[in-house]
């Protein structure tokens, strides 16, 4: 084992100040297995005290790999340990009366519990979400499922696999002469049991404040990995070119942007896009290139600007383009990931390497910021962990210990003398989650902005600010609405802003500063996701905003946190991404990684960074006590990439990428049906359904292979399956094999979204009014809060198109200094 990361107990790091916990008074309890532990870990990271209710022989993830040593067991299963640390573990049979008794004795004191058991499957036990609200009116019951708990496909076959096919990220993703892709590290249940955190925090802030009654929570996998398409699955209703895929980039009919690049020793991902955001940083590059003489000064010398426009109404041929990305592409090739890393600092530029699990955990930037959780497993190991999804200054998150051998804690659970409930209005509220909560939103592009928005769908008032002198790049991100190329026309911006009202104000000026310091005072609490040192230089950083408001409750999002060599690295999920691993984990084991779709870590952050909002809002809601939060877009997502991690801490071994192959599954792909592209994604989990599928696809001298046997023929398994699913329509496989039990799921792009039938059951697509559009679309919430759910009631803003009601309506400007204020050029 490798000793710099396993190490003797005696080598433990002194323990981090551990403040109050935030969500100390709660008791969750966690039926879940690896289809929702994530929920229940970023609960009890938070300082919720979360019992995991096991059957006999524990949960399914303890038989699920990579394993410790490669040893299978019940305790050995690093997914188990990565996703079950703080936990107590209770064995109770479900199956039996008994084991039914405990936990509704349980369940009488508990504020939350998390189940992935599957629509219906504990209302056959008689423990329903109506039989537990019987027990305890305020008890938040969230049910994790793949598609939810209604509808049509409720009750299909899924795997990681098929989720991310049936939400549209594979279709995005991998080389467009081979299947679309998905990273070889699982995402689709931690995207889902990410979601299920945060509205599970939602559904406590209603019962806090808004008549103590709990709710049942409806979280479908499905719709929570659409996020992971940066809201490219509009780009039917919004009647914008689809996206195609291609490796390390994207594709717009003839253009192909390319985001990922080889260099002397590696990969690098370069953010060589322009605009007034991003263009400067690429005439930035370009002078470089020519200083070392590869490109000439007319290069150079470009419209990096207007770059954009050139390319889309003809003044510069496509083929230009291409020539331009020879060039830089040739350059790349003379320099070292540390070269183009270290010249991303000093020279302003987007560029980070694309990482391995060893480098992510050599990380300087990660040591610095004391990430990592150094964890004694009471066996003379301690083992590395990712750490804190984020900084609090008030009340540092304490690391969590070891997962609990299985039931461990079953005794001393239940001895103790029954939990009393919470109490509850004898009328439940017809108020939104959020209702009363007043945010102040200076987040731009989509990681803050996502957060947010989810706090405007469930009540909040959002006053996002922003400027017409700094454009938001979200604005000048597809899709666009009918291709068109103005600021109000982005699907994305649109998406990330519905709900909010909008301010503009340039903050850049110093007569904006009273403006802004009234909003202070008026928020509950303020969000920025600038680099760090911006908010400093217009001095609104969280110590000068405190002397306006003591106690001012402040997050920051960025790339990499606040502190560290690399905190001024300026950049955009993309880069996070290829910094923190993903990259390296998505793409064929023959070609270079291609990295899942776009800015990932953009849509991963914001289902973290919103727990992370909604427990100090808790705090200051119980304390009134304030604190600024430090939230790391890189450091949060690392929890997706967890088992890989630990995989390289215990057993070095680096994770590689493997196309569309399984560690446990075969076969296991991404197969082309009937049609041009159309592609079906198919996962055989155990020998029962490969039996079925090998009478189905005529190979029934194949029904006796086991796993290991399908795992080792897994080529001539994908062949002989590709050949079955060639000469079918997309329909005719999905219903055949779900029919069989099998799980199979098309690989869904916008168009097939749109018309999904389980997607069109939960009204997923949302048609909003909007200021300049008429109307517009957006995705809808991507999980229901049965009792109150959120919905969106407008698209984003237009610049400046709330001042009244802002400026008047909540800080009770009169007309006359509203007028002062635009004359100075303010509001603009």
């Amino acid at each position: 084992m490798p000793g710099c990361v396993v190490t003797e107990a005696t080598t433990v790091a002194t323990p981090r100040l551990c403040g109050v916990r935030m969500l100390s008074a709660y008791r969750v309890l966690d039926l879940t297995d690896e289809r929702g532990q994530l929920c229940g870990l970023v609960l009890a990271s938070l300082g919720a005290e979360v019992i995991a209710v096991e059957p006999p022989g524990g949960s399914a993830s303890r038989r699920l790999g990579p394993f410790a040593a490669d040893e299978a067991g019940p305790e050995s299963s690093l997914l188990h340990w990565g996703y079950n640390r703080g936990k107590k573990s209770v064995v109770l049979d479900l199956e039996t009366g008994e084991g039914r008794d405990e936990l509704r004795r349980l369940v009488v004191g508990a504020d939350v519990l998390v189940e992935s058991s599957g629509p219906g499957a504990l209302d056959r036990l008689g423990l329903g979400h109506q039989d537990l609200a019987a027990l305890n009116p305020a008890l938040v019951h969230v049910s994790i499922s793949a598609f939810g708990d209604d509808g049509p496909k409720a009750g299909w076959a899924a795997t990681d696999l098929t989720i991310l096919a049936s939400g549209g990220p594979p279709w995005l993703t991998g080389d467009d002469d081979r299947a679309p892709l998905r990273p070889t590290v699982p995402q689709a249940w931690s995207h889902a049991g990410a979601d299920a955190a945060s509205a599970a925090l939602l559904a406590l802030h209603h019962r806090q404040h808004h008549g103590g009654r709990g709710q049942h929570i409806d979280v479908s996998a499905q719709q929570s990995v659409t996020q992971a398409t940066q809201s490219m699955m509009l780009s039917q209703p919004l009647g914008a070119t689809p996206l195609t895929r291609v490796a390390g980039g994207v594709k717009v009919g003839a253009l192909h942007v390319q985001l990922m690049w080889p260099c002397k020793d590696g990969y690098v991902s370069v953010t060589l896009l322009f605009g007034t955001a991003i263009g400067p940083f690429t005439r930035n590059l370009m002078e470089w290139v020519q200083e070392e003489g590869v490109c000439d000064e007319a290069t150079r010398d470009k419209d990096w600007l207007d770059y954009t426009n050139l390319l889309l109404d003809g003044r510069e041929p496509i083929s230009e383009y291409e020539r331009v990305k020879q060039v830089v592409g040739e350059f790349f090739l003379t320099k070292t990931k540390a070269e183009l890393f270290d010249a991303a600092f000093s020279r302003r530029l987007l560029i980070v390497p694309v990482t391995t699990t060893r480098e992510v955990l050599d990380s300087p930037q990660l040591a610095f910021r004391d990430y990592w959780e150094d964890v004694d497993h009471g066996d003379g190991r301690v083992v590395r962990y990712p750490g804190a999804m984020c900084k609090y200054s008030a009340t540092p998150l304490a690391p969590l210990g070891p997962a609990p051998e299985l039931g461990a804690h079953t005794v001393e659970v239940l001895a103790e003398p029954p939990h009393r409930p919470a109490p509850v209005a004898t009328a439940p509220s017809g108020a939104k989650a959020l209702e009363g909560l007043k945010v102040l939103d200076l987040s731009w592009v989509m990681a803050g902005p996502a957060a947010s928005r989810v706090l405007a769908d469930h009540g909040a008032t959002v006053v996002h600010v922003e400027s017409a002198n700094h454009v938001d790049t979200a604005r000048t991100l597809q899709p666009f609405r009918d291709d068109g190329n103005g600021l109000d026309d982005s699907g994305l911006f649109n998406n990330m802003n519905a709900g909010k009202l909008g301010l503009a104000l340039d903050l850049s000026k110093p007569g904006s500063r009273e403006v802004f310091h009234d909003l202070v005072r008026w928020a509950d609490i303020v969000l920025e996701s600038f680099s760090p040192r911006a908010m400093r230089s217009w001095g609104l950083d969280y110590d000068s905003l405190r002397q306006v408001k003591p106690d001012l409750l402040m997050a920051s999002s960025c790339l990499l946190g606040q502190t560290g060599p690399h905190a001024g690295l300026a950049g955009f999920g993309t880069m996070a991404a290829a910094v923190s691993g993903f990259f390296n984990v998505a793409g064929w084991a023959d070609r270079a990684p291609c990295g899942p779709f776009g800015a990932y870590t953009d849509y991963v952050a914001p289902k973290l960074y919103l727990s992370c909002l909604l427990a100090a809002i808790e705090h200051h809601r119980v304390t009134g006590e304030g604190q600024y939060l430090d939230f790391s877009q890189a450091e949060a997502a690392l929890h997706f990439l967890t088992p890989a991690l630990l995989d390289e801490v215990v057993n070095g071994r680096t994770a590689a990428r493997a196309g569309n192959d399984d560690a446990v599954f075969a076969p296991h792909g991404v197969y082309a049906a009937l049609g041009d592209e159309q592609w079906v994604a198919i996962a055989c989990v155990d020998d029962q359904r490969w039996q079925r599928l090998c009478e189905l696809i005529g190979q029934p001298s194949l029904a006796g292979l086991d796993a290991e046997g399908r795992r080792a023929a897994r080529r001539d398994l994908d062949e002989l399956v590709g050949a079955w699913t060639a000469t079918r329509s997309v329909d005719e496989v999905e219903s055949t094999l779900q029919a069989m039990g099998v799980a199979a799921h098309r690989v869904n792009d916008s168009a097939a979204c749109v018309v999904d039938p389980q997607l069109v059951h939960r009204g997923h697509f949302v048609e909003v009014p909007h200021a300049t559009q008429g109307t517009t679309w957006v995705e809808g919430s991507r999980f229901v809060l049965t009792s109150t759910p959120g919905a969106p009631e407008r698209g984003a803003p237009t610049y400046g198109e709330h001042v009244w009601e802002v400026l008047n309506g909540l800080l009770g400007y009169d007309a006359d200094r509203i007028a002062d204020l635009a004359v100075q050029e303010l509001l603009e």
